[in-house]
């Protein structure tokens, strides 16, 4: 089961690793926070890690802090040197959890990868979404959190 809507930010703690710095639930409050699931081993991942990127990008200047942590789904998925690789070759410049205990995993209760879990920057889940059309639903919510369509 996943977290509910307007359920509050899990904390991050956990993670085997973090690649280009550690965040905390607690330095986020306050920013608008887009949480990306993702692993090595998913393809449908990587298809679109560009539009992962695309709404870093786009948004940061209205404050989006986008977090992404990866979630192995099976033993070879915890080498951390191809996650590693695969954090740079995707130009994943933005805070990595890499997670092979499945600490923020189970704190989110997720199940899926690619997952999304957008937060308002009162660190309240307004909008969760996964697999291939997650991104494209996100699109609305993610206008909304910002406030860019009132």
């Amino acid at each position: 089961m996943a977290l509910r809507l307007r359920t509050e930010m899990p904390e991050l703690k956990g993670a085997s690793e973090w690649v280009n710095g550690e965040v905390t639930k607690e330095e986020l409050k306050g920013k608008p926070v887009l949480v990306h699931f993702w692993s090595i081993s998913c393809g449908l991942c990587k298809e679109s890690m560009p539009d992962v990127l695309k709404i870093r990008d786009q948004y940061k200047d209205q404050g989006l802090q986008v977090v992404g942590i990866h979630m192995p789904r099976s033993e070879k998925d915890t080498e951390v040197g191809p996650v590693k690789e695969t954090i740079e070759k995707y130009e994943m410049t933005h805070p990595q959890a890499i997670d092979n205990m499945h600490s923020i995993v189970d704190a989110f209760e997720n199940e899926y990868v690619p997952a999304y879990y957008l937060f308002d920057e009162q660190g309240q889940l307004r909008h969760r979404s996964a697999g291939e059309k997650a991104l494209k639903m996100m699109e609305r919510p993610l206008e909304r959190v910002l406030g860019n369509n009132e």
